[in-house]
């Protein structure tokens, strides 16, 4: 109970209308859970300088960041037709489809502004930081699957 409030906290600090604010950055207490809500949640409410698609950056493999990398091509990947609804969309749900040790497999339900429907695959593997220290990053996710209007 105490890591949901202080995991609330952070995403709150986060998320606030301020444009100082600082990005959350990979830490050996986040888990797999935490480290996908905040790159959705950064996403849902990323803004003109793009801090949510900056979030996300952080919490890439930095294996994956070797291929998608620099973060201007990873900004521009995250426009693209693949991730794009992901950006400003209305809502999320996470379900956990399967784990291991050193890897965790979530399926995503992306809910659009425009009330289409999508299921992406994201991946979470363990990981070094900057620091060397062992931490989780999401390490791929999928095409999205269309769904279509909800409504």
């Amino acid at each position: 109970m105490e890591l949901k409030k202080i995991l609330l906290f952070i995403l709150l600090v986060l998320f606030s209308n301020n444009l100082n604010a600082e990005l959350i950055k990979p830490s050996k207490d986040l888990e797999p859970y935490d480290v996908v809500k905040i790159q959705l949640e950064a996403l849902k409410n990323n803004n003109q300088d793009d801090l949510g698609i900056k979030q996300t950056w952080l919490f890439a493999h930095p294996d994956n960041k070797k291929i998608t990398g620099p973060y201007e091509r990873f900004r521009i990947m995250i426009y693209g037709q693949q991730y794009r609804y992901l950006i400003n969309h209305s809502s999320h749900k996470i379900s956990l489809i399967s784990n291991s040790p050193n890897t965790f497999i979530y399926r995503i339900e992306i809910l659009t502004e425009s009330k289409k429907l999508f299921f992406y695959e994201w991946h979470v593997q363990k990981g070094k930081d900057e620091d060397g220290v062992s931490c989780w990053f999401t390490t791929a996710v999928s095409q999205p699957v269309d769904q279509g209007n909800t409504i």
